[in-house]
C-alpha cells in the first residue's frame, strides 16, 4: 500500500530530569534524547519503520534540524520527495522535560507565529491512504481532489476553522477528548457513562458520512459498530514518556485501515501500539516493532498465529462518503485571468470542497 502523510514535523529534544525544575535553580542533566516529531511526521515513521509503502509531505528548515529530520525519515525508508525545504526560518524545536518519577512531561515547542506551508500540490503517487493532521489545509485539500478514491484519515487534536472544514471531506475523524467535548459544547465524565453517549452522538449529527473515533487518554477509545457506541479500553502500562503516544496511535490505526483490519482490530492494535510505547522514554524511539505488537495481540486474544492480511476491500461504515470530482476536472487559471464562468467550489456530500490554487509565477507555471 502507498500511503501519503501531510502535516508539519519538528526536532524533539527529551530530557529525563528527576523532578520538576524549581525557577532560579541550576540542573545537571546526564542524558537527552534527540529524533524527528510531529504528528503527520511521526505518522509516516511508523508506517515506513512496519514496512508500507509511506511518503511525507512537510516543510523543514534548511538547517542541521531539517537534514536530521529527512534523514531519519530515511532510515526507515520513508519517502522524502514530496518533503520541501524553507530558508525563510528555522526548523521548529521541541524541548519536553519528563519527570522519571511520575512520568509527566512539560513541553516547549519552539516555533515561529507564522509558519511556512508547501508550496508544491504535484503528486508523483498515486497513494491508497491519505493521513492529515490538518495543518497542511490547501495541499490537504488538493489531495483528496486528485485521490478521490484513496481512504483518508484525519488527526483532529485542536479545534479550528480549517480542521473543522477538512473533517466534512474525510473518511475517518481520529479526535482527542478535548476536540470531541469542544466540538459537542459537552463535558465527558469518565464516571457517567451517558456523557459519553451524549457526546459521541453530537459528533455524529454534525458528520454523519464519517466514521469518528474518540481518544480517552489512558481509557481507550470510543467508537461505533454496527451501530452501537462501544469504547475500546486501552493496555495497562507503567507510563515512564507520554510522548507521541497519539501519532503513535494514528499511525498503527492508518496500517490497520490500509491493510484492511475491521474497525474493532484497528481500534485494538493502535491502543496496543500507543500503550507499548509509553513504556519507553523518547517520542519516535518509543515506537514498537511490529512484530512486538502482534505478538502483544496474539497473547491477548490467546491467538496462536497472526492471521493473514486480508486482500483491500472498500472502505465501510453506517455510511460512505461521497466521491470527491476528479481531479482532473480542475482548471487551475493562469495568473490574472478572471475566473468568471468556473466554478470555485465542488460540492459533495451537502459540503463544498474548495479548489486551491498553488502559488503561480509570472508566466503561469507552478511554483
Amino acid at each position: 500500500m502507498t500511503i501519503l502523510s501531510i502535516g508539519r514535523t519538528s526536532f524533539d529534544i527529551t530530557c529525563p530530569v528527576e523532578e520538576y525544575p524549581v525557577e532560579g535553580t541550576k540542573y545537571l542533566l546526564s542524558e537527552k534524547i534527540e529524533s524527528g516529531g510531529g504528528q503527520a511526521a511521526n505518522v509516516a515513521y511508523l508506517l515506513g519503520k512496519w514496512g508500507e509503502t509511506s511518503y511525507f509531505a512537510g516543510v523543514v528548515g534548511s538547517d542541521d534540524y531539517g537534514t536530521k529530520i529527512r534523514k531519519e525519515l530515511e532510515q526507515v525508508m520513508v519517502k522524502t520527495d514530496l518533503m520541501e525545504n524553507t530558508y525563510e526560518i528555522g526548523t521548529p524545536v521541541s524541548v519536553i522535560l519528563v519527570n522519571k518519577k511520575n512520568g509527566s512531561r512539560t513541553r516547549f515547542d519552539i516555533v515561529s507565529a507564522t509558519q511556512p506551508t508547501l508550496k508544491k500540490y504535484e503528486y508523483t503517487i498515486k497513494p491508497d491512504v491519505i493521513f492529515t493532521d490538518g495543518k497542511e489545509y490547501s495541499a490537504t485539500i488538493n489531495a483528496l481532489n486528485k485521490f478521490p478514491k484513496a481512504i483518508s484519515v484525519l488527526d483532529a487534536g485542536r479545534v479550528d476553522r480549517d480542521l473543522l472544514e477538512l473533517c466534512k471531506y474525510v473518511n475517518y475523524i481520529v479526535c482527542s477528548k478535548g476536540f470531541a467535548e469542544a466540538v459537542s459544547s459537552l463535558k465527558i465524565d469518565y464516571n457517567n457513562s451517558s456523557t459519553l453517549v451524549q457526546v459521541y452522538k453530537k459528533l455524529k449529527d454534525r458528520y454523519p458520512n464519517n466514521n469518528i473515533i474518540v481518544t480517552l487518554e489512558n481509557m481507550g477509545a470510543m467508537y461505533s459498530y454496527n451501530g452501537e457506541i462501544k469504547i475500546m479500553p486501552g493496555i495497562k502500562t507503567k507510563v515512564v514518556d507520554p510522548s507521541c503516544a497519539g501519532d503513535i496511535f494514528h499511525g498503527a490505526f492508518v496500517y490497520c485501515i490500509a491493510n484492511n483490519f475491521d474497525l474493532e482490530k484497528a481500534i485494538t492494535y493502535a491502543n496496543i501500539t500507543a500503550g507499548l510505547s509509553v513504556g519507553k522514554m523518547g517520542g519516535r524511539p518509543s515506537i514498537p516493532n511490529l512484530k512486538e505488537v502482534i505478538n502483544y495481540y496474539n497473547q491477548k486474544f490467546n491467538i496462536v498465529e497472526a492471521p493473514p492480511v486480508e486482500e483491500k476491500k472498500p472502505v465501510t461504515g453506517e455510511e460512505e462518503l461521497p466521491d470527491i470530482p476528479d481531479a482532473s476536472k480542475i482548471v487551475i487559471p493562469p495568473t490574472g485571468a478572471t475566473t468568471s464562468g468556473l466554478d470555485a467550489t465542488f460540492t459533495v456530500g451537502g459540503a463544498t470542497i474548495p479548489v486551491i490554487t498553488p502559488n503561480n509565477d509570472n508566466n503561469g507555471n507552478v511554483q
